[in-house]
């Protein structure tokens, strides 16, 4: 390792509200606490690990401007529209097969003669 190209660590506790994390880090603070002989830095810090939401399981949901309410009516529409939807392209399958019904005895009977004529033969 180069010499004087690294910085220097400090022992730290990590302080929230409740719990301390003891620590090294290159954070340095005025307020110190001697833990088992050893001078640490004090350091404040809002959230930590042991009281985030997100690792504590008490996550809330901020509603703001309605966003949720907005998202449910949004879809709530569109699972009216795809049932409506899928009747619509029922019918129209309806109306596409029956063309198709038409043709297929058109398509026997031009077949027919054909058979015929081989059986003449």
């Amino acid at each position: 390792m180069k010499p004087d190209i690294h910085p220097e660590y400090h022992p730290v506790v990590f302080v929230d509200d409740e719990h301390e994390v003891i620590s090294r880090s290159t954070m340095k603070s005025a307020e110190t606490r001697e833990i088992d002989g050893v001078e640490h830095f004090v350091i404040r810090v809002d959230i930590s690990a042991f009281s985030h939401p997100f690792y504590t399981g008490r996550q809330k949901i901020m509603d703001t401007e309605g966003r949720v309410e907005r998202f449910k009516k949004r879809y709530a529409k569109r699972g009216k529209k795809s049932a409506k939807g899928k009747a619509e392209a029922a019918a129209k399958a309806e109306v596409a097969a029956a063309p198709k019904a038409e043709e297929a005895p058109k398509a026997a009977e031009a077949e027919a003669p054909k058979a015929d004529e081989s059986t003449e033969a």
